[in-house]
């Protein structure tokens, strides 16, 4: 009884809506209508589709032999040791890149923070990789690489582990080596974009309690791990699941790198083998589900890991 009678007082103080703010919210409803109902057509409907491909045993060379199988496929990927290798890749592919450019991207964001000369040309140096084609920086870093005439085994050989020669090191034709040389692509390819989220953190960050805190004789690092970065959380959260996220879909540079040799399969390379190369469209679209369903648990983690109030963030709470 105590609890409802609090629960009412709650709903007493709470002020009501007046009739601006009710128009407002539902000519709000209104104008948003026609982007959720196309969100949903485009993004909802493959997926759709893709579950009811998913409960069959459908190959698209023999379409006749089309028959309902229940969850048989999910059973079949789910007890499959390719599955869990290609998932591993793609964790580890995804951890590694996410942490070195979370640690990359907050410098780089520190340096166009507070770079005082030449900042436009530093900021633009600093963002050229993310402007190139995935693709194209792939075929670039597979050059780099390359056991003929790639520059990492000359200009590196002073590094334990690296030769050059008859026995120079072939990056490609062993799992880590290969997978060194992908996650490095990415990594290159997309820190721009990790920084530039850190840095639009950084800007948020008052520059009032940075100095407050020096006055108060805090050091660089308590003014980093005290002010600085509890202060980016929101932003820090936004980075690690935006590219979290994408790390976790990666296709192109094993695509132009590898091809899947060497083990360096991802999950996106597989379910692209089993619909395109192999047309087996009932275990593509299971693997699609699950890669949509793994996305989505991520995402969640990610955001229940940072416990971070956006409303409140944004200065509405």
């Amino acid at each position: 009884m105590t609890t409802t009678v609090a629960t009412a007082a709650t709903r007493r103080e709470r002020p009501a809506a007046t009739d601006r703010a009710v128009a407002e919210n539902r000519l709000g409803l209104k104008l948003v209508a026609p982007a959720v109902i196309v969100m949903l057509v485009v993004t909802a409907w493959p997926m759709i589709q893709a579950l009811y491909l998913s409960l069959y045993r459908y190959r698209l060379t023999t379409p006749d032999d089309r028959a309902f199988v229940g969850l048989r496929n999910y059973g079949t990927i789910l007890t499959d040791s390719l599955f869990w290798r290609d998932t591993f890749n793609t964790v580890v592919i995804m951890l590694v890149s996410v942490a070195v450019e979370l640690v990359v991207g907050f410098v780089f964001a520190m340096v166009m923070h507070r770079v005082i000369f030449a900042r436009g040309i530093i900021r633009t140096s600093i963002l050229i990789p993310y402007g190139i084609i995935t693709v194209v920086s792939a075929f670039a870093w597979q050059f780099a690489f390359s056991l003929n005439n790639g520059f990492v085994n000359s200009w590196f050989a002073w590094l334990p582990g690296i030769q050059t020669g008859a026995d120079a090191t072939n990056w490609f034709g062993h799992h880590w080596p290969a997978m060194f040389a992908i996650i490095v692509s990415e990594i290159w390819k997309t820190t721009p974009f990790m920084s530039l989220l850190l840095l639009a953190g950084l800007s948020q960050v008052s520059e009032d309690m940075i100095e407050a805190a020096q006055v108060d004789g805090a050091t660089w690092w308590q003014r980093l791990w005290k002010v600085i970065l509890p202060n980016m959380r929101a932003a820090i959260m936004v980075a690690v699941l935006f590219r979290a996220l994408d790390a976790f879909r990666i296709f192109d540079n094993i695509y132009v790198m590898t091809r899947g040799a060497q083990n360096t399969e991802s999950s996106s390379f597989l379910t692209y083998r089993q619909v395109i190369e192999q047309f087996q469209l009932g275990l593509g679209s299971a693997l699609s589900v699950l890669l949509f369903l793994t996305v989505l648990l991520l995402a969640f983690g990610i955001v229940k890991l940072f416990r971070v109030d956006l409303a409140r963030a944004r200065g509405e709470g």
